[in-house]
């Protein structure tokens, strides 16, 4: 199997590295904030809509074989409930699975602009898991809206933005063409996905801006008490090809006075529950064909914010991620990502088969081959995580530290 598999990466990566499309392989830059860059306001004649509408999307599917070949058919390891946590998407080993479909329409005018991004789909799920109640309890539409905002262009300098948008926190995002890497780092699996709320930014120059805002929580649609959390983003560019993002978020996750299943008393009363998130991003392009990206985050909270009550001591959690990628040719380029991730305290869902809190070495190796004139990617990719502690199912029952897995995903997008 270790061959077969091993053979199939390299001839898949030959073969369309030498096809005639001579589409260019453009390196990936941290995806800027959810949030259009205010613009000068134009003058417009009587009648005239400088307004422009954009219509994208993109699909993704994967095959990854495991080189532990566990009964189960998951990358996702044991967690000591039978349920793993190693992989934020690509959950399936030995079998093909989609990932999300997204139908992302903008539109885009002088003094508003507006985003309506839906995906569908399994990885559409697992990235909006917190909105999958609706009103009556039952499942809801609102699962498939991954963004919904409006931009207020308050002067060319000032802008606003309300409604759902994705996090300002963290190097990757969860649109699969936009990361060089397929499989999602343990920094992304266990940061914020996305926020509901108001911010606003400031450009100071076009290499400084301040963003703040007021958000519901983290990762849900409905708010569990009054409370609202800070956010902050502060982007310097000291040189050209040179980006640096300090972000933070600061959240009273607590809830009060939460009924029980029956509805007849008090189950939950907590006022403690805290979580805050400091995050460094900073990538620089080397030259026209060498990049580099780091990632680095620490975040602290007290209690179990999202089950409520829990312990009232701090426990912390942390990490950090390099980033590497080099366009050989106009159609093919090969990156690295080398992270460690610390999770020992218990505070995040990453943990070992024991359930206990554990910490992660992770290495990945991508390919991105561009063809069909940019609207294919295909990404070849080894990922091999070695865990502090037992984590993965062997065929045989047994369990192991480490797990290794090699396959392929291909990628449309317009």
């Amino acid at each position: 199997m270790k061959k077969s598999l091993l053979l199939t990466f390299l001839a898949s990566s030959t073969l369309v590295a030498n096809a005639t499309d001579t589409t260019s392989v453009n390196t990936p830059t941290v995806p800027q904030p959810a949030v259009v860059q205010p613009t000068a306001a134009k003058p417009k004649a009587d009648g005239d809509d400088t307004g422009k509408f954009t219509f994208s999307g993109y699909l993704d599917t994967y095959y990854f074989g495991n080189f532990n070949n566990p009964r189960s058919q998951s990358n996702l390891g044991l967690n000591g409930t039978g349920v793993g946590n190693a992989r934020a998407f690509d959950q399936r080993s030995g079998q093909f699975g989609i990932g999300l479909i997204q139908a992302k329409a903008v539109y885009t005018a002088d003094k508003v602009d507006a985003v309506m991004d839906l995906t569908f789909g399994p990885f559409a799920d697992l990235g909006n898991y917190g909105n999958y109640l609706g009103p009556l309890g039952q499942g809801s539409t609102a699962l498939a809206i991954k963004q919904a905002y409006i931009v207020f262009k308050a002067t060319p300098k000032l802008s606003f933005t309300a409604g759902q948008f994705g996090t300002h926190i963290g190097y990757e995002v969860i649109d699969a063409p936009v990361n060089y890497n397929y499989s999602l780092s343990n920094l992304f699996n266990n940061g914020p996905f996305y926020h509901i709320g108001l911010k606003a930014q400031y450009a100071f120059s076009d290499k400084a801006y301040l963003m703040v805002g007021l958000v519901n929580n983290v990762d849900n649609l409905v708010d569990n008490n009054k409370k609202k959390g800070l956010i902050g983003q502060l982007f310097v560019s000291p040189a050209t090809g040179w980006n640096v993002y300090l972000n933070a978020i600061v959240s009273n996750e607590a809830s009060k006075d939460i009924p029980n299943a029956n509805g007849t008393g008090v189950a939950v009363s907590a006022d403690n529950a805290s979580y805050s998130l400091f995050d460094l991003t900073t990538t620089y392009q080397v030259t026209s064909k060498f990049f580099l990206g780091l990632n680095a985050a620490a975040g602290s909270q007290t209690g179990d914010y999202q089950n409520y009550g829990g312990p009232t001591s701090a426990k912390t959690w942390g990490g950090a991620a390099i980033y590497s990628n080099y366009a050989f040719t106009d159609k093919f380029g090969l990156g690295i990502r080398y992270e460690s991730f610390d999770n020992k305290n218990g505070a995040r869902a990453l943990t070992d088969a024991s359930g206990a809190g554990a910490s992660v070495n992770s290495i990945t190796i991508t390919g991105n081959i561009t063809g069909a004139n940019g609207h294919v990617l295909l990404k070849p990719e080894f990922r091999l995580d070695s865990y502090s502690a037992n984590k993965f199912e062997m065929n045989d029952g047994t369990l192991s530290k480490s797990q290794a897995t090699l396959g392929m995903a291909a990628i449309f997008k317009f």
